[in-house]
Parts: C-alpha cells; structure tokens; sequence
C-alpha cells in the first residue's frame, strides 16, 4: 500500500474510502443506462425525474438516463412490451389493460400515488350534486376505462351514463367548458385543467372519483418488460426518485427553478407554475413501495366495469411489494 501511496496517493485515496464504503461500488463501473419514455411532453406531474436530471443525480449514483417525449400517448407501453425502450411512464389501468392482453409488462414504481382526474363543473350551472347532472353535457377525451370511472361517479347520485350527453371535445376539455360548450369536463385534472381555468376566471368545482365509489388508484406509475429487467438500473432510478420527491416537498421553489432549467421557454408559463405548487405534495416519496391489496381492489373494479377480463394476480404485474 505504501508504494501504490508513493506512486499514485489519489487512486490509493480512492481505494481507502471505497473500502470504507464511503463510495458508492458504481464509481468503479460504467454507468447503467436506462431509457425512459414519459407519457406526453414535459409537464410538472414529471417533476422528480426533471429535477433529479437537472441536479445531476442520476449520473451521481451511476445511472445514464435518456429521457424521450412520444410523438403518440399510446406508444410508450407498447415500445417497452417490445423491449424498444427500457422504461415508461404510464396509469394503472393502461398497466392491467396491458397485462390482460398478454403483454411482458410490469410496474417498476410510482410517481404520483393518488388520483389526478376529476369532473369539473361550472359554478354558474348551480351544479352541487352529481344526481343535478342528469340531462346535462359532458366533455370528454378519455378512454372506455375513464367512461367506466365516469359511469361510477354518475351512478353514485343516482345517474345513468346514458341520462347524459357525452361529447367529445379532444385535448379542448378547458375551452370547452369556459366557453359554455358543457356543462361539464370529465378527466380534467385537478393540478392542471382545474388551475388552468382558475387562471382564466372560470369559476368552477370539482368532483373527485376517489370520494365517489371508484377506488383510490395512483395517477402515475413507471413501468418496464418482465422479460428484460435490468434491476440494478431500476433500483438506483427509485432511490434518486424518492431523493427528487423529498427535495421538491422541502424545497418547492428552488425545485420549481431546477425544473425549468431544462427548458425554460416550454416550461416556464404561469400555467406550469401554478401547476407546478399545486403538485409538489402529491409525488411519491417511496417510489418502490406497491400495496398489492389496493391495486387487488382496483383491478376489481376494471373487471366489474369491463374494462379488463380477468383479475391478474398482483404478482404478476408488480415488481416490488409495499414493504420496498
């Protein structure tokens, strides 16, 4: 050891603390890579992973991470059932949807763990009830698995969805109901389309499914190919995950500074910043954990509303337990 001192006292230092174990064993390696796809453009729901980028965690504790925007919302789970990209950003119900058809896929992790949807109504519709909307418009742009939350919600004051007017208004859900088009939005969701339209001078209300028979779900989940795990790479994402979520709760400022760094002309807009304080307090703090009892309850409730043909077994489709 006194030679290797002599010879060269910086690799000798960085042997001691190694062996300490004040290194991490990735300094020693090549960096995993891992390539993550988000569900649509850049927004503050995708906030950890923007952040921990621009902090430079990911490539602190060894990980060499590619972040990709889809041209389509469809195509991220799809790319990684096909082991085209190793991981993306999806929902609950894409994720059992998915596995039901038979595809490799399984979730890594969770970003956001309480719903975000929610129906929206105008104030000046004097609309306090779900039974008042009965005979009235809704807009919507979701899919047969947000129509089964729709419905539910709907039943549970004692409406049918086929007692309503369903029209589909695209990606237009604010201008839509801001310009009298409906009576109400379905699938706005509460950080975003709900702010947006506060800004906008709307006033407005919503209801929110969790509070009206549908089961509590998380909004957004990591998800990856059962086939080709590449768990180390998985593990450090989590762990810098959990590190961008704590960080952006206790500092939700300087967070929303880190954010934007990466690209300020797309993301810096009153919208974003308003969205911005209206979710730092909703990012999972423990992207790994995963209680199969409530996802068993919701998978059930997709079943039962016909959205999947069977219950998979939790297992199958959660990589880690809620102990993780």
């Amino acid at each position: 050891m006194n030679l290797l001192f002599r010879k060269n006292p910086q690799r000798f230092l960085f042997i001691t603390l190694l062996i300490l174990g004040l290194l991490p064993t990735s300094a020693l390696a090549a960096p995993l890579k891992l390539t993550l796809m988000l569900d649509w453009f850049i927004n503050p729901n995708h906030g950890p992973i923007i952040v921990a980028k621009e902090q430079g965690w990911f490539k602190q504790a060894g990980l060499d991470l590619t972040i990709l925007q889809p041209s389509d919302p469809n195509l991220p789970s799809r790319l990684v059932a096909t082991n085209q990209i190793n991981m993306a950003v999806s929902y609950p119900s894409t994720l059992l949807t998915s596995v039901t058809h038979g595809l490799p896929l399984m979730q890594s992790g969770t970003l956001i763990g309480s719903p975000l949807n929610s129906l929206i109504v105008l104030n000046s519709n004097h609309i306090d009830r779900i039974s008042q909307l009965k005979g009235k418009t809704i807009g919507v742009a979701v899919s047969s698995s947000g129509n089964a939350a729709l419905k539910t919600i709907l039943n549970s004051g004692g409406v049918k969805l086929d007692q309503v007017t369903l029209v589909n208004v695209g990606w237009s859900l604010t201008s839509a109901l801001a310009m009298h088009r409906v009576d109400a939005i379905w699938s706005g969701l509460r950080n975003y389309e709900y702010v947006q339209l506060q800004q906008m001078s709307v006033k407005v209300h919503a209801f929110y499914p969790e509070e009206h028979q549908v089961p509590p779900y998380s909004a957004m989940i990591f998800v990856v190919n059962k086939n080709h795990l590449n768990l180390p790479a998985i593990h450090i994402f989590n762990q810098v995950i959990a590190k961008a979520s704590q960080y952006i709760l206790n500092h939700p400022q300087q967070a929303w500074l880190d954010f934007i760094t990466y690209s300020p002309k797309m993301l810096d807009t009153p919208l974003n910043k308003a969205s911005w304080f209206d979710t730092v307090g909703r990012f999972s703090q423990r992207p790994a954990a995963m209680d199969p009892t409530r996802y068993q309850i919701y998978a059930q409730f997709l079943h039962r509303t016909g959205i999947i043909s069977y219950v998979p077994k939790p297992s199958t489709y959660l990589l880690f337990g809620k102990s993780a």
